[in-house]
């Protein structure tokens, strides 16, 4: 049975207190779980977040990304075992939330570009990386989710066959990978195919609009998208991601320069949107 989770993200990319009334009303709607990002120096807050939700009855997913100075693709193997220790850290943080799943682009740096195509090395780096954390999150049953993004954020993974070979290269059982259609919209040549590629490593899925607001009011072809899910049998997260300007610092860092959609329409609009897709697919 699938879940529907929502991204913190539109809110507040921390972890404290302050965000527990965001939970409160997710809950009403109907959500099954949040997902927060994984960056606050602040260890408590993770535990304390997830004594919140549990008392709720909600699941925590994490989302995760590095920088320059951890990149797993780095030249360097001091800055590639930085994004070892990184990773390890990302993990500790998300057995906090007692969560299951990190996601995210953290195959490679974010915003980091060689101003080249991705080389057979940086994927051969890549993979020692993941190897070595993936053994780290079995301890923790974590499972791992790599995320192609658009060209404009990362080079290593922006197709899902890019990300496909990248997780066979890895070959480790807590090393999956994700779909999120934002991206995809971007990047793919079409919606059943790719999804088709990645079925057997798909193990979390984002809900993103084109321009990053309320699902159903863009541009994504929602109906394949459903149905190529269905066909792959997939039986995960469906999570909202969706952005905005309420955390300047954040936004900032990830170039969002606008609004998109009221929040709060995009976690009550976008729940029942998915649970339609759903019924109908």
């Amino acid at each position: 049975m699938n879940k529907i989770g929502f991204n913190l993200l539109p809110w507040s990319a921390g972890v404290s207190s302050s965000v527990f009334p965001l939970l409160d009303r997710l809950k009403e709607i109907g959500y099954d779980g949040v997902e927060a990002l994984i960056g606050s120096p602040d260890e408590a807050e993770y535990k304390a977040l997830a004594n919140h939700a549990a008392g709720l009855g909600l699941e925590i997913t994490g989302v995760f990304v590095l920088g320059a100075d951890d990149n797993p693709i780095s030249p360097d193997a001091s800055v590639r075992q930085r994004g070892v220790d990184k990773i390890k850290w990302a993990i500790d943080r998300a057995h906090d939330l007692q969560a299951k799943i990190i996601c995210g682009p953290f195959h490679s740096a974010h915003g980091s570009f060689s101003r080249a195509a991705p080389t057979e090395q940086e994927y051969q780096w890549s993979a020692e990386v993941l190897r070595q954390v993936g053994d780290h999150a079995r301890q923790a049953d974590i499972v791992l989710t790599l995320e192609a993004v658009n060209r404009f954020e990362t080079y290593l993974a922006n197709t899902m066959d890019q990300l496909a070979t990248l997780v066979e290269l890895t070959a480790h059982p807590h090393v999956k990978a994700m779909y999120d259609t934002h991206h995809a919209n971007i990047e793919e040549k079409s919606i059943a195919g790719p999804i088709t590629r990645i079925s057997p490593h798909l193990a979390h899925v984002h809900i993103s609009e084109n321009d990053r607001g309320t699902p159903g009011r863009g541009l994504v072809r929602w109906e394949e998208v459903f149905k190529a899910l269905k066909d792959a049998k997939y039986e995960g997260w469906y999570t909202i991601e969706s952005f905005s300007r309420a955390d300047p610092d954040f936004a900032n860092a990830i170039n969002v320069w606008r609004e998109y959609s009221d929040p709060w329409e995009i976690a009550e609009e976008g729940y029942s949107f998915i649970r339609k897709m759903l019924d109908k697919a």
